[in-house]
């Protein structure tokens, strides 16, 4: 375990938010656990709010390295069996997103950081922009690459991207599995082109579910690492030289029998009667749109010339 002070404001004054539901000891060698689709909620180390700036994260928690060793050992079968939701969900995203930085004309490019299996690339490359991804997941990158897609296996911080390479980049409920998100967003604004957005996706602590609910928010996982809300989000762009342009909150489509899934952890039983049913009744396959109320997108800009 490692003690790690603010990623915003670098103090070490933090009050505990919610106390730990797992050991210290507790490593992730349970690998599953770093699974997209895991339904082990409410399992996480202490989580922590800055007294100086807000921000919320988790602390202690493992060491970069256990972390990073779990993402990269990964492997996520269920995840392929949401696909059709996912894709019609970042469809959709790529609409709103287009609608505010303009379509793929004349080449454009976009990165999707921690893109998983790709399937944001895919409705990306749909829609005629040039998209790379970039991801630490083995498991995942592989899933993607056999399918054309152009995946960079590995971080952000580790690609060593050409800087001013992209017009757009992307972050789809990422920020919050990040280890040191003010240096990965420093490495966005310089790679991206002057002019280029960041847009990021992520679980809003401050939003009336998260407050509602307190410890028992689904959200509070081992693998969520930060907590934002939308200014200090805003604020910590702003730090690293982008300007927030946008706030909005788009919906995402999951299938109903995907949905029972996510009953396992409440009861298994619970679960497994729920997809029998929704089978027998032939509406496993139905994709429902879903507007949560506690996740935002933000999107920033970097600054026309700046260097």
């Amino acid at each position: 375990m490692e003690w790690v002070t603010c990623d915003l404001c670098g103090s070490d004054d933090a009050a505990v938010l919610y106390p730990a539901r797992l050991s210290r000891t507790d490593l992730p060698s349970e690998i599953r656990r770093y699974r997209c689709t895991s339904s082990l909620y409410r399992r996480h180390y202490a989580i922590v709010r800055c007294r100086r700036c807000g921000l919320v994260y988790a602390n202690p928690r493992p060491s970069e390295e256990e972390v990073l060793k779990a993402y990269h050992e990964v492997v996520d079968p269920l995840y392929l069996r949401e696909e059709m939701g996912r894709l019609l969900t970042f469809r959709r995203h790529l609409g709103t997103v287009e609608n505010v930085v303009g379509p793929p004309q004349g080449e454009r490019r976009l990165l999707d950081v921690g893109c998983y299996t790709g399937l944001f690339l895919q409705a990306a490359q749909e829609s005629g922009w040039e998209a790379w991804g970039v991801e630490p997941c083995h498991w995942a990158a592989e899933e993607g690459s056999a399918r054309g897609l152009t995946i960079l296996e590995g971080t952000l911080r580790g690609a060593c991207l050409d800087a001013e390479s992209f017009d757009v980049l992307t972050l789809w409920d990422v920020a919050e599995h990040l280890l040191h998100p003010r240096a990965t967003f420093a490495e966005a604004w310089r790679v991206l082109k002057p002019g280029g957005w960041i847009i990021i996706q992520t679980m809003n602590i401050e939003s009336w579910p998260a407050r509602l609910l307190g410890p028992y928010w689904p959200w509070l996982m081992e693998m969520h690492l930060y907590y934002f809300s939308p200014g200090v989000l805003a604020r910590l762009l702003e730090q690293v030289g982008f300007t927030p342009v946008k706030k909005a909150r788009m919906g995402r489509y999951l299938r109903l029998g995907y949905l029972a899934t996510r009953l396992e952890s409440l009861s298994p039983r619970v679960a497994q009667a729920a997809q029998w049913a929704l089978e027998a009744l032939h509406l496993a396959q139905l994709p429902i749109l879903i507007n949560a109320a506690d996740l935002f997108t933000l999107f920033a800009r970097k600054k026309e010339g700046e260097e």
